[in-house]
């Protein structure tokens, strides 16, 4: 089978197709053919190397997809050859009492495909059973392949800021796989969102996706037109993931009482914060990270009703994976790069 790989961190040049064999399932494995996996920056971050971060070489990267079962294992009774199934970006002891308590993400050995091990940028993947979970009939495992990581993130990142209906939420990058998720979700559960964006194709999408309102964050007074619009008040929560680029607005645009609600920074790791604002305000900065496996199942179940929209911006050969890294990269993607193992 082909394989996408590092052997060393760089520049997408670094990334190369592998000819490796095929992996058979073990007992409660199931061997599944990889149908599409989604370019995440987390794959950047992976490629280009993240400091204080050992990654093992090589490393298949790929977080999260979707695939059709080849076979399975002994003692494999929940999945059959031919089924569609989702690839879960998670993985941990399962042991925990997180775990147990349907939490995953939270148990401290918890990890993630294709940071902490091997990913689903393949043609084939044995798995464990437990890691999958079925696609329902109808959709197209291609679009599909867009949901998992980005959706379990927002979802958890909403969950963590505890948002209420009613409230108003400013969701930044709101074209991103985690901004475009985030609007759904946080549409769905009755808020009122507003959001950034840095092009007119990608404010549009904001505003098809349910955000009320969509502002330039290119324009440096972008945090004032956020409280225009809420006359003067600012937003309840902010669903912050660029980091750097967007932190001080972000913060000048959050309510008094209000949560920021951070999953990491596509432009950088290190913020600053003006600490007087904070507690005279009594804001609140929260960190998460993705979310429980057990909400994929209500998450596909709404994609499947129509009630979220996977954002696809382009499925490529996964032998074009260098030109789409450089192309997320560059910022001029609009939702998610899907990649197409086997072709």
């Amino acid at each position: 089978m082909k394989a996408l790989r590092i052997h060393g961190h760089g520049d997408p040049s670094v990334l190369r197709l592998d000819d490796l064999p095929d992996p058979e399932p073990a007992p409660g494995q199931v061997l599944v053919r990889v149908l599409g996996v989604s370019i995440n920056h987390l794959d950047l971050w992976v490629r280009r190397g993240m400091p204080g971060f050992k990654v093992e070489f090589p490393r298949i990267l790929g977080c999260d997809g979707t695939g059709e079962v080849v076979a399975v294992g002994e003692g494999v009774t929940a999945f059959h050859p031919g089924q569609k199934v989702v690839l879960e970006p998670g993985y941990s002891s399962g042991r925990s009492e997180f775990d147990l308590e349907g939490l995953d993400h939270l148990a401290e050995d918890y990890a993630i495909r294709g940071e902490h091990g091997d990913g689903f940028d393949r043609e084939l993947v044995a798995i464990e059973q437990r890691y999958l979970c079925p696609l329902p009939d109808g959709l197209d495992p291609v679009r599909a392949a867009a949901v998992p990581l980005a959706f379990l993130t927002a979802w958890g990142m909403i969950e963590r800021a505890q948002l209420e209906r009613g409230e108003t939420v400013l969701v930044i990058a709101g074209s991103s796989g985690v901004g475009s998720a985030a609007i759904q979700i946080a549409s769905h559960l009755g808020a009122r969102v507003l959001a950034t964006a840095g092009s007119d194709a990608k404010r549009q999408l904001a505003l098809d996706l349910g955000a009320e309102s969509v502002i330039d964050h290119h324009d440096p007074d972008w945090p004032r037109e956020v409280k225009r619009l809420t006359d003067g008040d600012g937003a309840d929560v902010v669903v912050e993931h660029v980091g750097p680029a967007t932190w001080s607005g972000s913060m000048r645009s959050l309510a008094r009482l209000g949560r920021l609600v951070t999953c990491g920074g596509t432009t950088g790791a290190k913020v600053e914060i003006t600490l007087p604002h904070l507690f005279i305000k009594n804001q609140t900065i929260l960190g998460s990270t993705m979310g429980p496996a057990s909400a994929l199942p209500q998450i596909f179940d709404r994609v499947a009703r129509g009630i979220y929209q996977p954002v696809l911006d382009a499925a490529v050969p996964m032998s074009e994976a260098r030109a789409a890294h450089e192309r997320l990269e560059s910022g001029g993607v609009v939702g998610k790069i899907v990649l197409l193992p086997g072709s």
